[in-house]
């Protein structure tokens, strides 16, 4: 699974779960269900929830019994979170090393960097103010102002 497609996972699996008031042991979802509905392979969504457990979001329980389940309620859980659990960042890529002796090669890559840095946290700021919860309204306030993005199937 490319690193892009971890965040919008991530989101997905835990606005289902919300959804499914997978809130313990005895609703948990499994990793086959949560594929249907993004739709992706089980092998990816077991993937993300390991990291959403490790992060303290969900937990797990292996096996054919096994599933995910919320450990905070929806409302409780900011994009910014789950950006950060699944190791996520802006994707704008990664600087090259410039060329040595090369008086733009040697400058530029630090300032480029900077810039990421300055795009991660933006988008980290920007996600801190909406909530699983907000995914699963049909008009969130916190969503008001935006058009869907450009890469959704059905943003045409």
């Amino acid at each position: 699974m490319s690193d892009s497609q971890r965040f919008p996972v991530a989101a997905h699996v835990l606005a289902y779960m919300a959804h499914k008031d997978a809130y313990g042991p005895a609703q948990a979802a499994p990793s086959a269900l949560l594929a249907s509905s993004v739709p992706t392979n089980p092998v990816v969504v077991r993937r993300v929830t390991a990291l959403l457990a490790k992060a303290g979001l969900i937990a797990t329980r292996p096996g054919a019994t096994g599933g995910s389940w919320l450990l905070r309620r929806p409302e409780d859980i900011r994009l910014d979170e789950v950006l950060r659990a699944v190791n996520g960042c802006a994707h704008l890529g990664s600087t090259p090393a410039g060329a040595k002796g090369c008086p733009v090669g040697e400058h530029i890559p630090r300032q480029v960097a900077k810039a990421l840095t300055a795009a991660d946290q933006a988008a980290s700021e920007a996600l801190s103010k909406i909530t699983i919860a907000d995914l699963l309204d049909k008009h969130p306030a916190s969503l008001a102002a935006f058009a869907p993005h450009k890469s959704c199937p059905l943003a045409a």
